[in-house]
This record gives C-alpha cells, structure tokens and sequence, in this order.
C-alpha cells in the first residue's frame, strides 16, 4: 500500500493529542490542513480512524488498532536518533524507566544516586507504574527499561529478562495482634482475620491469591491499597494482617512497630528482574545503567 509517511505523522500527533488544532500546533501546519491528511489517510486505508462530535472527538477501534502500531514505530524512530545522539559520548540525553513506587525505592535508589554521580548530565525519566503496565509502556517503546516483578502470568516475546534480586514475601501485624507474636499458624488460620492487600491485578496481589488458592484458603482482604508503604503504616495502627516484601519492613521491624507472622506453610521467594526490548536499540545511556548490575 503506497501511503505517504507524513500523513501516519500527522495522524500519530491527532491520535495522541485528540485535538486536531494541538496537533497541527505541534506539526507548525495549519488545522485545515491536518483534517485533510487525515480524510486523506481514511480514503486510502478506506476505514474511518476519528469519531468526531463538534469538540469531542475519540478514536474508532480500527483507529486504535493503528495508532498501537504507529506509536510503536514513532518510538522506535525516537530511540534511533536517541542512540546515534548518544553513541559518541555520555554528556548529555535521557534514560527512560519503568518501575513501582515499591521497586523504586527498596530496590533502585542506590543504582540511580550512583547513576547520577557517574553521568551527572543524563536525565532519568522515571515512569511510575505496576509491573503489567511497565512491560506494556516497554513494548510500546514508551520506556528503555522496565524493573519490574516477574511472573510466569506475563509475556515475554521479544522481550530481554535478566533477574537481578531476589525478595521474599510475608505476613505482618501490629500490637494489636500480639498473640500471633510468638506462635506458629498456617494460612488456613487467617481466615479469621483482617487482611490488607495490594489492589488486584498487582503482581504482589496476584502472587498472594496463587498463594492462598493453593493451599485451599478463602480470603478476601478487608482493605485493598495501590502502595505498600500504606500497608505497613495501616498495620502499624491495627487494621489488620498485610502481605508485604521484606525489605519495606526492615526499619520498622528493628523499632518493634510490627512483627512478621511465623507461618507453616513456606512462602516461595520471588524475582525483580530487568527487562529490555531486543528489537529496540538501547541508547548508550541505558547500556551504562544495565552494567551497573
């Protein structure tokens, strides 16, 4: 099909910004001009992309279809010109990464200051998501480099993943369930029992029900939160039992503010990995992050 590139251009800046008139601001040509490349765009591809009422205006799902490829292609062109901008030197550019407020600050931290102390005149663009939408944002070329939890539910096609930490799971509480303190439970127990957890679809929530449903429990937490440091400070109060990693605990476990619950039952250790796109070249940047592990 012998379609003029400029025209997916101006239908990628339509589509992302859904105004026609922010679009033609960010391409310098007129709105009058914008609305015929994407008539024209519609004719030869012969499928309506835009629903347009008045203001409003949404993609079809053929539309959406379309804009998941060109965004891709848009982002991969990006990353070239990012590589080839970077390739003689390290003094200036970007690293883009995804990862959890959780992975972020128990596990990255350290690796960014050292990061920062090495190439002081690269940013790092940080995006903030759960590990499903992490991987998502790396497909799409929207990021470098996903951190992310890992887990046999993802897909990895085309995808590099390097484990780099291990992290294990338990059960705390607060003052208030001071009888578990000293005593050993199974699973089974804390039934009875409110439990906090992670919102669903989280690894770490998927992770906990694969957990419980194979050890034939029934739980539904009490209280559903999107970060665990929220957790923690909820059983600090006495709301009830939390499924954390052990590193977000450590400090307050030296101060006595919770306990870990002895359980039967072995939880698994799990895996934060790095995962890198194989058919997006890594600007020079992000090579010199991954070495840093």
């Amino acid at each position: 099909m012998d379609i003029n590139f400029e025209l997916y251009k101006v239908f990628y800046f339509a589509a992302k910004t859904m105004n026609f008139s922010k679009a033609a601001e960010k391409l310098y040509v007129s709105q009058s001009a914008v609305s015929q490349s994407i008539k024209l765009l519609e004719k030869k591809l012969d499928t309506k992309l835009f629903f347009r009422h008045t203001k409003n205006m949404k993609l079809t799902c053929e539309g959406e279809t379309l804009f998941k490829h060109i965004e891709q292609a848009f982002n991969f062109i990006k990353s070239g010109e990012r590589a080839l901008f970077e390739i003689s030197n390290l003094m200036e550019g970007e690293i883009r990464i995804g990862a959890s407020d959780t992975i972020c600050k128990y596990f990255l931290l350290p690796y960014f200051k050292k990061f920062h102390e090495n190439y002081p005149n690269i940013k790092i663009h940080i995006t903030n998501r759960p590990s499903p939408l992490c991987l998502e944002l790396l497909k799409r070329g929207n990021i470098d480099i996903a951190v992310i939890n890992l887990s046999d539910k993802y897909k990895y096609e085309n995808l590099e993943v390097t484990p780099v930490k291990t992290i294990q799971d338990v059960f705390i509480g607060g003052e208030r369930f001071n009888e578990l303190k000293d005593k050993t439970i199974n699973l089974k127990e804390l039934e009875k029992y409110p439990i906090l957890s992670l919102e669903k679809n989280s690894t770490t929530r998927v992770y906990f029900e694969k957990l419980i449903k194979k050890n034939n429990v029934k739980i539904s937490p009490e209280i559903e939160l999107d970060s665990i440091d929220l957790l923690v400070e909820m059983t600090k109060i006495g709301l009830g039992i939390s499924f954390v990693i052990e590193d977000a605990i450590k400090e307050d476990l030296k101060k006595g503010n919770i306990f870990t619950l002895n359980m039967k039952e072995k939880i698994p250790s799990r895996s934060i990995g790095i995962v890198t796109h194989k058919k997006i070249p890594l600007p020079s940047a992000g090579k010199e992050f991954l070495g840093m592990f």
